[in-house]
């Protein structure tokens, strides 16, 4: 069997469980540990203590993140260096790098920064604008790793 398919197969593996991983984050994660009072019996968290825990997790999911930028910068510059271009594989490539570098390098980093500063920064009107970035730039990365798995599976079908 061609070596080939072995990178094409790792390289649609990773783009999917990290679309999953966005997924489990956004939707599980953060509303279980921002949701402490429903879960917790004798202990409460306030939503400062429930912000330093998410943004922990980030923190360490945002490693995962800036090697799938990585992978996803070598390998579509292989793909296109080939001369297999495409421009949706290509513009959505482009995305999850925008926005993977984004998240790890921009809004995960100056969170945490603001959080340090105590529980009244993490209440103004930049961190929640920070924050409502973040969000956005989260799912803007969930939707452009979906468009980039399905169509690099299409193409990868075709071929």
């Amino acid at each position: 069997m061609n070596k080939k398919i072995y990178g094409d197969f790792a390289y649609l593996i990773m783009l999917a469980a990290t679309f999953g991983a966005v997924l489990v984050l956004g939707a599980v994660v953060a509303p279980v540990v921002f949701h402490t009072d429903t879960i917790l019996i004798d202990m409460l968290m306030d939503n400062h203590n429930a912000g330093i825990v998410m943004g922990e997790i980030f923190q360490r999911f945002s490693y995962w993140v800036y090697f799938v930028a990585a992978s996803v910068v070598v390998y579509e510059a292989a793909i296109y260096k080939t001369g297999k271009r495409d421009a949706i594989a290509f513009g959505s490539a482009v995305s999850v790098v925008f926005a993977s570098l984004m998240f790890s390098g921009v809004y995960v980093p100056r969170i945490i920064a603001m959080q340090t500063l105590g529980a009244e920064a993490t209440q103004s009107d930049t961190f929640e604008n920070l924050h409502v970035a973040s969000e956005l730039d989260f799912k803007f990365l969930a939707v452009a790793l979906l468009v980039l798995f399905v169509r690099r599976l299409m193409l990868l079908q075709r071929s």
